[in-house]
């Protein structure tokens, strides 16, 4: 199966039987990213964590339970 990537439009193919392949045709929101931008999202986004600017807001549960 030929898959190509959304960012820099290369091609590459998976194997038809892959789990990856499978959910790629069942759902069609996810998209594929080829492996070196993969990898250069999950780096620019660690050194966005690590710099300290970057604040990731997560909702504050204080409900209380009897």
């Amino acid at each position: 199966m030929d898959v190509q990537c959304i960012l820099c439009d290369q091609v590459d193919n998976i194997d038809e039987n892959s789990l990856y392949a499978k959910q790629l045709k069942d759902n069609y929101l996810k998209l594929h990213l080829c492996k070196p931008c993969n990898q250069r999202i999950t780096q620019k986004t660690e050194e966005r964590l690590n710099s300290g600017k970057f604040r990731l807001y997560k909702e504050k549960k204080n409900e209380t339970y009897i």
